[in-house]
């Protein structure tokens, strides 16, 4: 599936959104973003200041991302869950957050069904299964 430019935006900033809920930016979390913006095109420059700044930046709104299809939402709600599971707990302000990304987004039927099963793996496991690799950042 193509995504936009936008879309791309929209992904890599909910994450960043993302791993700011439980107020601290794990190791693991800053590597899969740093892949995540690989994968998308991002310099690594770019990267490494939007997880640095992420916390203090008070200008980004805290709104869920709106995708152009359910589809590009589904895989971020499965890479959300893997990057809530990189500190080993899923805090409730993240999976608060990820349940209005589904409802914005017309999916949330699939949230439960993602937590279910990938809270049985560890976070490396599905750190080798993130969907953004199938889609197509152009």
């Amino acid at each position: 599936m193509e995504a936009s430019l936008i879309d791309r935006s929209l992904y890599f900033k909910g994450l960043l959104l993302l791993i700011r809920k439980d107020r601290e930016i794990h190791e693991k979390e800053k590597k899969l973003m740093l892949r995540i913006g690989a994968i998308m095109g991002f310099e690594k420059k770019f990267c490494r200041n939007a997880i640095k700044e992420i916390m203090d930046n008070k200008n980004i709104s805290d709104l869920p991302p709106h995708f152009s299809s359910p589809e590009i939402a589904r895989c971020f709600i499965h890479d959300g869950i893997i990057f809530s599971l990189a500190d080993k707990e899923i805090h409730d302000a993240e999976i608060s957050w990820l349940k209005e990304v589904a409802q914005i987004n017309g999916v949330e039927n699939i949230l439960d069904d993602y937590l279910k099963k990938m809270t049985g793996g560890t976070a490396e496991d599905w750190g080798n299964n993130l969907e953004v690799k199938k889609l197509n950042w152009g």
